[in-house]
């Protein structure tokens, strides 16, 4: 019992404790496409899930909530498509996960692109007589991948409650063309706590920094036009570094025959600086999200959220504030679900988003052993 303290201690300290482990150099906002969220569940509850995840997306949002999956279910495949500023970007996911033979553990693997294509690449317009040729104009894309490996385990706790932790190994790849790419490299951990019908939850994000390394491969040519235009060279090398970020999250489950309502509310601290959030500081900035889930009968779900609060000023002088609601459906079908949520990216232009999500199941045959 003493070892089990003091790992449940150790682990509270390092995502506690990496709140502070702030580096000067680092650049804000990088990797920002993996503050976007994945799944149509959790973006129609306003991204309010780190504490009551419990299928293949927790991956992503908490990998302790993996461990949370019943074995019986044993192989779960997930994907979601999405598109982000009227059609312009493309954010899509895939992802599995596996459990072990006797349930208490489980893998996973995730696969995130978030892409803008067919971006026309203007630089070879001109001739070298300085006449324009439309022929010469190619397009190109602007892509970034995450790939994330997931470990989660259940550990003996007392009746009534549990404990699950997970972590993550992330690889970002980020590509724009043939001009520029970059590798990075992560790590998160994860934790659920479970008493009665009350659930907590905890994230590390990039818990020892998410490093970037860039690197730019214009040709000599594609150079002289970008300084003839008026444009300054990128850096050959450089560095992009994400900082740490915690989730915090609290959910309680109310039931009432065959309906159940599972509210909750978690809290994003930022460590990167004075960002525009409800509560913004310097290094740390609180952005809460809030969401809620109806369950009727394990068949028909119902879903809202709001998240993304900030602050912006009027014409007149004066402050209002904005959000990003969100409302949500999903559908269980025997071992196939389908998830939709239609999304305000949270400014003023009135824009939104479409997301579907597909969960499915797939059980060993009838008779194979599961342990």
């Amino acid at each position: 019992m003493k070892s089990k303290t003091y790992y449940l201690k150790s682990i509270f300290f390092i995502l506690t404790g990496l709140l502070f482990a702030i580096q000067s150099q680092s650049q804000k906002y990088s990797n920002e496409f993996l503050s976007i969220g994945i799944g149509a569940r959790a973006q129609g509850m306003g991204n309010a899930i780190v504490a009551s995840i419990d299928d293949v997306t927790a991956g992503y949002w908490n990998p302790a909530g993996l461990a949370n999956i019943d074995k019986s279910k044993h192989l779960q495949i997930g994907a979601m498509h999405s598109e982000w500023f009227a059609g312009v970007g493309k954010f899509d996911y895939l992802g599995m996960t596996l459990p072990s033979s006797n349930g208490d553990r489980r893998i996973g693997l995730s696969l995130i692109r978030f892409g803008i294509d067919d971006i026309p690449n203007t630089l070879s317009l001109f001739e070298d007589d300085g006449t324009v040729n439309y022929d010469n104009i190619v397009a190109f894309s602007a892509a970034d991948y995450a790939f994330l490996g997931s470990y989660a385990q259940k550990l003996k706790s007392k009746e009534g409650s549990q404990l699950l932790v997970g972590g993550n190994v992330k690889i970002v790849r980020r590509v724009i063309g043939t001009f520029a790419n970059s590798w990075g490299f992560g790590i998160d951990l994860g934790l659920q706590y479970q008493i009665g019908k009350l659930k907590l939850g905890a994230v590390g994000r990039d818990i020892t920094s998410t490093f970037n390394a860039w690197h730019v491969t214009f040709s000599d040519q594609e150079k002289d036009v970008l300084i003839a235009t008026g444009n300054e060279l990128p850096d050959i090398n450089s560095l992009e570094v994400t900082k740490p970020q915690i989730l915090f999250g609290a959910a309680y489950t109310f039931e009432f025959n065959k309906i159940s309502i599972t509210p909750e509310l978690d809290f994003v601290a930022s460590t990167d600086g004075k960002r525009n959030t409800l509560i913004s500081g310097d290094p740390i900035s609180i952005d809460p999200n809030i969401g809620a889930e109806l369950n009727y009968n394990d068949f028909l779900f119902l879903r809202a959220g709001l998240s993304q609060f900030q602050k912006e000023k009027d014409f007149d002088g004066s402050d209002s504030y904005t959000s990003r609601p969100s409302v949500g459906v999903g559908l269980q079908i025997l071992s196939f679900r389908i998830d939709y949520a239609f999304t305000d990216l949270g400014d003023s232009q009135d824009r939104y988003s479409h997301v579907v999500s597909l969960q499915l199941d797939l059980k060993p045959k009838h008779g194979q052993s599961q342990d």
